[in-house]
């Protein structure tokens, strides 16, 4: 079938959804795959009812994350190019929340809160010190950040990923939604991540392509174009994964020197 021939979602692509998929078109022929639900152990609570996302058998090309991509205002799936194997996904080593929580958190009040309690690490902090520098202006966009993204999936598919698709109105909810648990030893709980991760998509064109079980990658449409710019999102940086330090350059300074112009950003949590 042709990618411009739109149909009704899978019935299994359906029960991603709370309400069915209703209304939900869908033009893609998808590779073998299955719905991923999460292992009893991780959900105690047998609070998620419904599968957390479609995975694929195999790995997937980068035409494909991004015509998935395109057509995701109507099938309301995102794509997530998912590292590490496809073993620890498909055994539902995964912790699913609601994404309506996210709306009940901030970036800005994220940050401030974890900056207080990261004050005690051995971190150049200079020129904020223990004062949290609140957030970065917003960027300015190079290019659409579709196109970024589609640019950046090329690159992550590269490492011969899998592909999962969540139901979600933006990608950055499909970090709750998956039940992705990449900084547990750094935040507990997902939701307040996704609230910066969101509020990355507004200001500087992030979109989530990849995650790995410590890991995340977002291109970036509208990087810092400053040193004086790159050094406020580096303070974002600090208190969302304080690795970008403690793993790197040690400094906000050097780490800011780092991000000028960087169309990507990737994450890892020890």
């Amino acid at each position: 079938m042709a990618d411009h021939e739109l149909r009704q979602l899978p019935l299994d692509l359906e029960l991603l959804f709370g309400d069915g998929g209703d209304g939900r078109a869908f033009g893609i022929d998808l590779p073998s795959g299955s719905l991923v639900w999460p292992d009893p152990e991780y959900d105690t609570l047998r609070t998620h009812h419904r599968p957390s996302f479609w995975l694929s058998d195999a790995p997937v090309q980068a035409g494909l994350w991004a015509r998935l991509r395109s057509e995701h205002q109507r099938s309301g799936l995102w794509p997530v190019l998912l590292e590490d194997g496809v073993q620890p996904w498909s055994a539902g080593q995964i912790a699913p929340d609601s994404v309506a929580e996210i709306g009940h958190y901030t970036a800005a009040g994220f940050m401030a809160e974890t900056w207080g309690d990261l004050t005690n690490r051995e971190v150049d902090l200079a020129p904020f010190g223990d004062e949290c520098p609140g957030l970065a202006n917003p960027g300015e966009a190079v290019a659409h950040p579709d196109v970024v993204a589609d640019w950046y999936a090329g690159v992550v598919a590269e490492r011969r990923t899998p592909l999962g698709l969540a139901a979600v109105d933006r990608g950055a909810d499909a970090l709750v939604a998956i039940g992705w648990q990449g900084a547990l030893h750094h935040n507990e709980w997902t939701v307040p991540l996704a609230a910066v991760v969101r509020s990355w998509e507004e200001r500087f064109g992030a979109r989530v392509v990849g995650l790995g079980f410590n890991t995340l990658d977002l291109s970036i449409a509208a990087p810092p174009a400053t040193f004086d710019h790159a050094l406020r999102v580096a303070a974002e940086h600090w208190t969302f994964c304080p690795d970008s330090l403690l793993q790197g350059p040690g400094t906000l300074v050097d780490y800011a020197e780092e991000i000028v112009g960087q169309n990507a950003w990737s994450f890892w949590w020890d």
